[in-house]
């Protein structure tokens, strides 16, 4: 019987490709610290190096020969314990690798990938392609290097597979695990005690958090009622509702921060599944998206007030893309952080007023 927690991995992997998200599904794992710790360990490794794992199975596999998802998941793991990790003894690996595909109803291939993984060893590898050196797709590696240059684009994948920091941060609600990349997005909103503020996309509810210190008025929004049930600690009102359509308040807000849902390519060192499912053909519909959270948001904005939309995504549709839409407001300052190149997650935020008569 294989060990708790590559039992976990294991199962937990497989639900990512099926478009789960690995830290959702690690904190609902049950497991003790221990193997908890292992568990995350073998996931996110396997998530952030897969093209190389992928590129040594076929080498010590055979590039001809089609693999079960279960065999190819089995294998992914012991590979990376093997090669990338330098406590787990190989014979643990191979023995519990066998035993999960076993457990997963392929024991006719049981013995096919214990030969496969005698064959692993830690002699270094000449990758043969940049996005199996980097382990990121090459259109994603194309993309970022057109918008930011070679240099800057080698150093947001190299960032991508590197365990990133942990970041906590002291606000009325207690401390609080948020990035130092989402801690610099608060600020831009010059927050003031008594102001009226509007966070329309709030969950998971740390920049909420983080706002509380400024002792503003809140109004915490976000489309579905169960992710906002876990910030009713907060003490601050929550509405549900989906902000792409008339917002409900009779009165405007002097701040409002839009922190739209986005592709998340900011953030592939802590969720590393995005680059493995999102396609070029995703973009246009978080842009169509994002724009109207944007247009409603400043209907909703006070004369003289100020808006920050924000996301976690390098790319331009998502960010620069969407600012250049509106008519009625002006951009008074953007930031963009880089993974490889500033601390923390990747993010963009763009500070805008009203136009017109609404500001003079």
């Amino acid at each position: 019987m294989p060990a708790p927690a590559r039992r976990a991995a294991f199962d937990i992997l497989l639900k990512t490709e099926s478009g789960g998200y690995a830290s959702d599904l690690l904190r609902a794992a049950a497991l003790d610290s221990r193997d908890a710790g292992l568990a995350s360990q073998i996931v996110f490794g396997v998530l952030r190096f897969r093209a190389q794992l992928d590129f040594l199975m076929d080498q010590y596999a055979g590039r001809s020969r089609k693999l079960d998802p279960e065999v190819r998941m089995a294998l992914r793991m012991a590979i990376y314990q093997m090669r990338y990790l330098e406590r787990v003894p190989a014979r643990a690996a191979v023995a519990e690798s066998v035993e999960l595909v076993k457990r997963a109803r392929k024991a006719s291939a049981a013995g096919f990938v214990n030969a496969v993984l005698r064959k692993v060893d830690r002699v270094p590898v000449a990758w043969p392609r940049r996005e199996v050196e980097f382990s990121c797709p090459e259109w994603l590696l194309a993309r970022w290097e057109r918008h930011y240059g070679g240099e800057a684009a080698a150093g947001i994948a190299r960032a991508a597979l590197a365990e990133p920091e942990e970041y906590m941060r002291l606000t009325p609600a207690g401390p609080r695990i948020q990035d130092i990349g989402s801690q610099s997005i608060v600020p831009l909103l010059r927050l003031e005690p008594g102001l009226g503020f509007l966070d329309l996309c709030a969950a998971p509810g740390n920049k909420t958090a983080q706002a509380m210190e400024s002792g503003v008025r809140i109004v915490a929004c976000d489309r579905y009622l169960n992710r906002l049930g876990p910030m009713r600690s907060l003490g601050v009102d929550l509405v549900a509702l989906d902000g792409t359509r008339p917002l409900p308040f009779r009165s405007k807000f002097d701040r409002i921060l839009v922190d739209a849902p986005c592709s998340g390519t900011g953030t592939l060192g802590r969720n590393p599944e995005i680059k493995w499912r999102l396609s070029p053909e995703d973009l246009p519909g978080f842009q169509r998206r994002q724009s109207e959270l944007l247009a409603r948001a400043l209907e909703a904005l006070a004369p003289g007030g100020r808006l920050v939309y924000s996301t976690c995504s390098l790319e331009a549709e998502e960010n620069e893309g969407v600012v250049s839409s509106i008519l009625s407001g002006v951009v008074k300052e953007t930031i963009l952080r880089l993974p490889g190149r500033d601390p923390g997650d990747g993010f963009f935020a763009a500070v805008i007023e009203l136009r017109g008569p609404a500001n003079g």
